[in-house]
């Protein structure tokens, strides 16, 4: 028999069930990368994580017989609807067998939970904040995931969510863009050359962990603003720009954050990171007391960098602020000596001037995530 159970956040042992269920579901998958436990329990506790702080989240599980055999996060992100003049919910954190009552009874749940709130629509897979992952993952399955930055699950899901009567909303596509092929076109090179001689905007270059980190406010306030008119925009309280920025800050190699600065404020960025997955597969989630070391040596035995995270202030755009951070980015991989491959992660198909970007730079489409809508009522 097929039970809906809703978790409750305090109940130490429900909270590890739900935690635990996706290393069950994808068991013996060699694409798939645990997130570290950590992140996962936080997204949980409702005083760590500051999503909670404005939003309402409930998370529910789907038990059959005693087994624990899916899950799903279900989201009023209140800043986003106010801002929107929406009655939107999201669904997050969704994971299942390949049952399609399981499926079914997981988004009635949801329905229900958004219904109760006068919610009109639902969206999703959208999470609680920029670092989660959008989308279910339609086609690259072959491909291990990018460390945690991007979803991944198991082909059939998109015919469980479809079933359900959801319809695109937008994709998310990531590009590859092999060593062999990865070169700065001549005209990017001559804009940014341009940019630079006229003085008005610079490429700031870190020398160190310290001095970077020194910078770290501006980044996060450069980072609220860049993406006011992405469709997935609300505006980050102060907290939250510190959680990102916290949470960017503990991976980052200083050589790979880019920041465009014009005087003494960060106007774009572009953010660049090691893909140690491998060595997240292998820690299982856990940091201790093998998995950081291990992932700090994998930084330097990676052949792939991830970018995952680029933008411009909106009244910046334009300025060729765009050619000057891939042209100061590839002269970085180049200098690295390391790097065999380059994954651009999830541009959205809206972002026009990125994905053009990604084909003058050789970018080769090969995973796309589908963020889907359904209209309740």
């Amino acid at each position: 028999m097929l039970q809906i159970e809703k978790v409750d956040t305090n109940n130490k042992k429900q909270v590890r069930r739900f935690v635990k269920l996706p290393h069950r579901i994808y068991s013996g998958c060699a694409q798939w990368v645990p997130p570290l436990n950590i992140d996962a329990y936080n997204q949980l506790n409702r005083k760590k994580h500051p999503f909670h702080e404005h939003s309402d989240v409930d998370f529910f599980l789907a038990v059959r017989d005693g087994c624990d055999v899916g899950r799903i996060a279900v989201i009023e992100n209140k800043p986003f609807n106010r801002l929107h003049q929406e009655k939107t919910a999201d669904f997050y954190l969704f994971e299942c067998e390949n049952e399609l009552d399981t499926a079914t009874a997981l988004f009635n749940t949801a329905f229900e939970w958004a219904g109760a709130r006068g919610l009109k629509k639902v969206i999703g897979p959208k999470g609680m904040g920029p670092l989660d992952g959008y989308g279910i993952l339609t086609f690259g399955q072959e491909q291990r995931q990018t460390m945690t930055m991007l979803n991944y699950n198991h082909a059939y899901y998109q015919h469980l969510v479809e079933a359900q009567g959801f319809e695109k909303e937008v994709d998310f596509i990531s590009c590859n863009l092999p060593a062999d092929k990865f070169k700065i076109p001549d005209r990017v090179e001559k804009i940014a050359e341009r940019v630079m001689q006229r003085g008005h905007l610079e490429v700031k270059r870190f020398r160190n962990k310290k001095e970077l980190l020194a910078w770290a406010d501006r980044i996060g306030r450069a980072y609220n603003d860049a993406f006011v008119d992405n469709w997935e925009y609300y505006p980050l309280s102060q907290r939250e720009i510190d959680f990102v920025v916290e949470n960017i800050m503990t991976v980052a190699d200083h050589r790979l954050i880019k920041i465009i600065t014009h005087g003494e404020d960060v106007v774009g960025f572009l953010f660049a990171f090691h893909d140690v997955s491998a060595a997240l597969q292998r820690a299982r989630g856990r940091l201790f007391p093998f998995g950081l070391p291990d992932l700090l040596l994998e930084m330097r035995r990676t052949d792939t960098v991830a970018v995952n995270g680029m933008g411009i202030l909106p009244g910046f755009q334009g300025h060729g602020g765009n050619a000057l951070l891939y042209s100061a980015m590839g002269k970085t991989l180049l200098e690295f000596q390391q790097f065999m491959h380059v994954e651009m992660t999830q541009v959205a198909e809206t972002a026009e001037q990125m994905r053009a970007d990604l084909k003058n730079l050789n970018g080769v489409e090969y995973k796309n995530n589908r963020v889907y809508r359904k209209r309740l009522g």
